[in-house]
């Protein structure tokens, strides 16, 4: 609910652990399509932010990646970290570097830094959760994405809107058949009012 209570438009979801590295694509779908409305359901229009943009990466990638936004940047993003207490491989000792590594990145933005100069500060408090398994086991697994689902519809609930159509991923098929239609035949639809140009560079493109 951070981006209904706090206008914080983002959410950063940073699994510490390879096996969990798809994770955050599966909250995209999950968060944003089920809660990406602005239209209640009652039909009226919302008056408050609806699904953040669910982003991310394992946290090694997402360290020299986008870390130096989140803890120096302009826009504050919450940061959700996952991992496990038991590794799945046999390789304890690097699962124990990437557990201080998820550690050190969450007291890095609750509490960071004074600097000698100001590119060196870090401002701190910037939100973040730690969710720790025992291990990955089909059971854990299933009762963490059931903790989300859980959570996405009651963020629903609250927010007023039906967290179970998808409307608004039909327009777009509707469109893909008329424009697959288009490129079959050689010659871009009348309907196709705003991508009518591109749609015939693109065709005249093909027949070269």
């Amino acid at each position: 609910m951070n981006s209904v209570i706090h206008q914080l438009p983002t959410v950063a979801v940073v699994p510490y652990s390879h096996d969990l590295g798809r994770l955050p694509a599966f909250l995209q779908q999950l968060v944003m399509e089920s809660n990406g409305k602005g239209v209640e359901s009652d039909g009226t229009a919302v008056a408050h932010a609806t699904s953040p943009v669910v982003w991310g990466e394992s946290g090694t990638n997402g360290q020299h990646a986008f870390f130096q936004m989140l803890h120096q940047g302009t826009q504050v993003v919450p940061v959700e970290f996952v991992s496990t207490v038991v590794p799945m491989g046999h390789d304890a000792l690097a699962h124990d570097l990437l557990i201080a590594n998820m550690f050190a990145q969450s007291e890095a933005l609750a509490t960071g830094r004074k600097g000698v100069s100001s590119h060196r500060d870090f401002p701190g408090n910037r939100p973040s959760s730690v969710l720790i398994l025992d291990e990955l086991t089909p059971r854990r697994v299933g009762s963490l994405l059931a903790m989300y689902e859980h959570s996405v519809a009651v963020q629903g609930w609250l927010m007023g809107v039906n967290s179970f159509d998808q409307f608004g991923v039909e327009l777009g098929k509707e469109l893909a058949i008329d424009a697959a239609h288009s490129i079959s035949q050689g010659a871009a639809h009348t309907s196709q009012t705003l991508t009518h140009p591109l749609m015939n560079w693109f065709l005249e493109k093909k027949r070269r």
